[in-house]
């Protein structure tokens, strides 16, 4: 099936109950190598544990939950060996527990047409919220679906995201990945095969499995917690970037880092290809002073979207 426009606008999930463990939070920290650094411990140990921002894309589930359409209308549907992970995004709207059990939820929020033979670009939003209703986190995820352009959608481009800054990196951490790290990483959930058995990354063209894209998220979401906040996960509000290219395990990683005030910049670069693997990061951070207070949504973002 074609995606049905305006039909897919009313796609989303129920909402649905999960829950996750220091267990769950210690093997997505391990995962991103948070156990082979300084300053790792508190994300790995449980006395005093901290979860990792970026666990929020593997806790809740599928990034890409099944949606329904709503009542009377059609339920659209992708090529799926066509579709690529373009763009994530995370907002944290208050400290993440180690453990908890909260409430998720997922609606698409966006769908531009680019033409037949061009593709689509699809943005869902997912959000975190306990008992009562209240806003814990959100993910805005986009997609690029190739193979399901020309279905009648709005055409309006989007707003091209800046580039990094012009002058040299403030910091530059190298993070070398194990070969072994992907087969590691999807314990989390994600069993995609490509990521695991050499023959079928080598029928899509690569020469061996990849590193998940979300890996490599949470790596550039570890530099920022362990060179720029001093391990203080409750610093950060929101983390996004746009997926450029696939990192290798075993590859090293070096995550360039532009910090201005509460707020840094950050690309990721497969050194030994010299290949941008993540371009135009940036990271919201709240103010060291606001640390130990209650967390509070800046202003502005209580509807969370791509900026």
């Amino acid at each position: 099936m074609p995606i049905h426009y305006p039909d897919i606008l009313s796609e989303a999930s129920e909402r649905r109950s999960f829950s996750y463990t220091t267990k769950d939070a210690i093997l997505y920290a391990l995962s991103i190598g948070m156990g082979e650094d300084a300053g790792g411990l508190p994300f790995v140990y449980e006395p005093g544990l901290q979860l990792v921002p970026t666990a929020v894309t593997v806790l809740g589930g599928s990034i890409m939950p099944p949606l329904a359409a709503g009542p009377g209308l059609r339920k659209s549907s992708f090529d799926f060996p066509k579709v690529v992970h373009g763009e994530q995004e995370i907002l944290i709207y208050r400290p993440l527990r180690p453990a908890d059990t909260l409430f998720t939820s997922t609606r698409t929020i966006s769908v531009e047409d680019k033409g037949e033979g061009r593709g689509a670009v699809v943005v869902t939003e997912t959000r975190w919220t306990d008992e009562g209703g209240a806003d814990v986190a959100a993910l805005v995820n986009t997609i690029f679906a190739r193979g399901d352009g020309g279905f009648g959608g709005p055409r309006a481009e989007r707003v091209q995201q800046a580039d990094e800054p012009a002058r040299a990196p403030d910091i530059s951490v190298s993070m070398p990945t194990r070969r072994d790290q992907a087969l590691l990483y999807r314990l989390n959930g994600d069993g995609n095969p490509l990521h695991a058995d050499p023959a079928v990354a080598m029928r899509v063209g690569f020469p061996g499995p990849i590193m998940h894209g979300l890996c490599t998220f949470g790596m550039t979401c570890r530099a920022i917690l362990q060179h720029v906040v001093g391990g203080d996960s409750s610093r950060i509000f929101s983390h996004r970037a746009r997926f450029t290219a696939p990192l290798f395990p075993g590859e090293t990683l070096r995550v360039d880092l532009w910090v201005d005030g509460d707020s840094v910049d950050f690309r990721a670069v497969a050194v030994e290809r010299d290949v941008a693997v993540i371009r135009n990061g940036c990271t919201a951070l709240r103010p060291a002073a606001a640390r130990s207070e209650p967390v509070a949504v800046p202003a502005g973002a209580a509807a969370p979207g791509l900026s």
